[in-house]
């Protein structure tokens, strides 16, 4: 962990920024472990480059902004954005250099098994001749050489695109020019010459380039990629339509001021130094690379077909009592109506749970109204396609589509043309706040009148995140609850004050000050007390400063965080906090909040939702977390947590001194790390427990469309619901 100190004095904070760069650290860390297969490897190298390509266009870009506005707000631990951006570059030099000696090695491990990256003096003639067509077939077309001189200005370099610059001359005149080819952004980037042999798209085009400049001397092409700022700037209070301000936005994203130039080493000077004047960019913002520049292309060769490089495949099991009622002919609302279910994405499956909730409620003849809210979708998602087509049916549909999620703003602009066409009432939240909450309501006419669904979830709407993160959902049709989300969703369409909820935290409204009092409440308890949280990133300074309080007065705090922890622990006097972080082949996303005497009668009170602890979620957005009232719901978080805390394999914690260091084995496999322990719960120990007169049955899961689970479990489950039909 880095600590900054300003003017000599010690922060009494972690930086956020340089807290995050230590979080994609550990990610490249995993890249390292020999127990892992090699393309999984390869693979965190790819999320590593991904990772740093975003917070330069995000993270970065805005603190270029603040250095020219000359803002003089300073960060959490007191640094100007300047200081920011020079401890930003000081550790990123080292995460780079750290990230080319795990790829040499890596190379020379894919070498060993016959996967092979050439280099051009490596290739055969009979490659060469082989490239030479492709090249004339497939790239020479798509190229543009692109030379400047007074007629041609210095042409626009788009965002994260490989560029090859180079130097061309007449050899009569001896007049020099320099030009830039863009390396196509739509052919793969890793070309395969046979035998898991490959070769670099600008590998074969900087060897080839005499044929973009007939009868000119050309020197050798340098490979060089920019990165811009790419965060929004739309004034919600001053654009009279949303969607209109966001389209113009995203047209002018691709503009953005660069922030950043990767280079090969030993880029020609006259090169560098035109491109640094041209982008308007100083020393202090390139970035050399030994091997290759853009890192994240390696999901390509991550895809080749080799089951012993490979993680074993998972498939999600679908929720025991989903999977029976998916035999039985029942609907999810009877397994909601006899009680609430928790689903855990990806371990059980968020197609069978999620997805099929709203693909039920679509084609219900007794639904009466759907509400959704749509943060992060993807691009054919099965929700947004039922809402549609609901919609369609004469379904009152409302989908609170947010427009401004970062990179995610056009899949959303489109989902909500769509919905609008088909009908479906479609808002964007509220004027200067992100609804980032994820919620879904159902309304159904039942034989007792109407009776309102939910679902509330940590994860977003979307198809192929959940295969990836780790979320947890909440399906209950508890009219205190419902109730609740109805008003919320009222609230964020309408226009007035926010109604007091029952049950739900919420931010801006109360989610700041409940979490304060929570916290406190736990303090009274001193050593009793017990405190357990995990998120993505913990920075808001007032319950920073209130968890360390209540850690003073003796409570346990036990801290399961996956990236930013802006905590210093060695500003701690106290044992009582503890600090990890576990990092594995599922991305940690839920959020799970436990208070030891939270609830009435100081019982624990547990609650799942959409919030960090960051300014921004507590503050800017509208975020819902849910209580998990049920006994049986809370021991199952309970468990989640004891074996995401008990995880020796795969485990980084902060030491007394406040630094970042790797727990456990040095040669492990990921089936035995905490994930692999939740995935082998999910198919094999709840299996193994109760019988079908015991309930303690439908909680244990199991893959989708298996044999029954048990004999006579069927019968038992239709006896359960004989009294309902499917449309009661």
């Amino acid at each position: 962990m880095f600590i900054c100190t300003v003017s000599g004095v010690k922060s009494h904070f972690v930086n956020r920024e340089l807290s995050w760069l230590e979080f994609n650290r550990r990610v490249l860390s995993l890249a390292k472990e020999s127990s892992t297969p090699l393309l999984e490897r390869l693979k965190f190298v790819a999320i590593f480059s991904s990772n740093l390509d975003e917070f330069f266009q995000v993270r970065v870009g805005a603190l270029h902004d603040q250095e020219e506005a000359r803002v003089a707000v300073r960060s959490i631990d007191g640094l100007t954005a300047t200081e920011q951006l020079g401890f930003i570059r000081t550790q990123v030099v080292a995460l780079s250099t750290e990230r080319d000696a795990v790829l040499r090695q890596l190379f020379e491990e894919m070498r060993n098994v016959g996967i092979q990256l050439c280099k051009h003096d490596e290739l055969t003639a009979t490659e060469q001749e082989y490239l030479d067509d492709y090249f004339d077939r497939r790239i020479l077309p798509m190229l543009t050489p692109l030379a400047v001189d007074p007629a041609h200005p210095f042409p626009y370099i788009s965002n994260l695109a490989l560029s090859v610059g180079v130097i061309v001359s007449d050899p009569d005149t001896r007049e020099e020019r320099f030009a830039r080819v863009k390396v196509p952004t739509t052919l793969d980037r890793f070309v395969d010459i046979g035998h898991q042999r490959f070769v670099t798209l600008e590998t074969i085009i900087v060897h080839r380039l005499k044929s973009l400049f007939p009868g000119m001397n050309v020197s050798t092409g340098q490979v060089f990629r920019v990165t811009r700022n790419t965060d929004l700037s739309i004034d919600a209070e001053e654009a009279e339509d949303l969607l209109t301000a966001v389209e113009l936005e995203l047209r002018t994203r691709r503009f953005g001021n660069p922030v950043r130039l990767e280079a090969e080493r030993g880029i020609d000077s006259r090169v560098l130094e035109l491109v640094l004047e041209e982008l308007e960019l100083d020393p202090i913002d390139v970035y050399f690379t030994d091997l290759l520049i853009d890192t994240e292309n390696l999901w390509e060769l991550h895809k080749i077909q080799n089951p012993s490089l490979h993680d074993q495949p998972w498939v999600s099991v679908t929720a025991g009592r989903l999977a029976v009622a998916e035999e039985t002919g029942q609907s999810i609302f009877s397994v909601i109506r006899h009680r609430e279910l928790m689903v855990h994405h990806p371990y059980e499956s968020f197609a069978s749970s999620a997805e099929e909730f709203i693909r039920q409620a679509a084609a219900d003849p007794t639904v009466r109204a759907i509400k959704a809210t749509l943060y992060r979708t993807s691009a054919n998602s099965p929700i947004a396609r039922n809402l549609i087509a609901a919609a369609e049916r004469g379904v009152q549909v409302v989908a609170l589509v947010e427009l401004t999620a970062r990179f995610d703003e056009q899949t959303n602009l489109n989902w909500a043309k769509e919905l609008e066409r088909a009908g479906a009432h479609v808002v964007y939240g509220m004027v200067g706040l992100k609804t980032h909450a994820k919620c879904l309501l159902v309304v159904r006419e039942e034989s007792d009148g109407l009776r309102r669904y939910a679902h509330i979830g940590t994860g977003n709407y979307n198809s192929s995140t959940a295969r990836m993160y780790e979320d947890i959902g909440l399906f209950t049709c508890d009219d205190a609850i419902t109730t609740d989300v109805a008003d919320l969703f009222n609230y964020l369409t309408g226009f007035s004050h926010s109604p007091d909820f029952q049950f739900l935290l919420t931010a801006p409204r109360d989610l700041r000050t409940r979490f304060l009092e929570l916290i406190q409440k736990e303090a009274s308890f001193g050593e009793e007390g017990r405190i357990q949280m995990k998120m993505n990133s913990l920075v808001d300074p007032r319950i920073i400063t209130a968890l360390e309080e209540a850690a003073a007065k003796g409570v346990k705090i036990d801290l399961l965080i996956r990236g930013i922890c802006s905590l210093d622990l060695s500003q701690c006097e106290n044992q009582n906090i503890r600090v990890r972080s576990v990092l594995g082949r599922f991305l940690e996303h839920s959020r799970i909040y436990v208070f030891g005497h939270g609830a009435e009668n100081d019982l624990p009170a547990y609650y799942i939702g959409s919030a960090d602890i960051m300014p921004r979620n507590l503050d800017l957005r509208v975020e819902v977390l849910v209580p998990i009232r049920h006994p049986k719901h809370q021991s199952w978080l309970a468990k989640v947590l004891d074996i995401m805390w008990s995880d020796d394999v795969v485990r980084f914690e902060i030491d007394a001194n406040g630094k970042w260091h790797r727990a456990g084995p040095a040669d492990f496999t990921f089936e035995h790390d905490a994930q692999g322990q939740l995935m082998k719960w999910a198919t094999d120990l709840q299996l193994s427990q109760g019988t079908p007169s015991d309930f303690d049955l439908d909680e244990s899961p199991r893959r989708m469309s298996p044999a029954p689970l048990y004999s006579g479990v069927k019968e038992w489950f239709r006896d359960r619901f004989s009294s309902e039909s499917e449309h009661s």
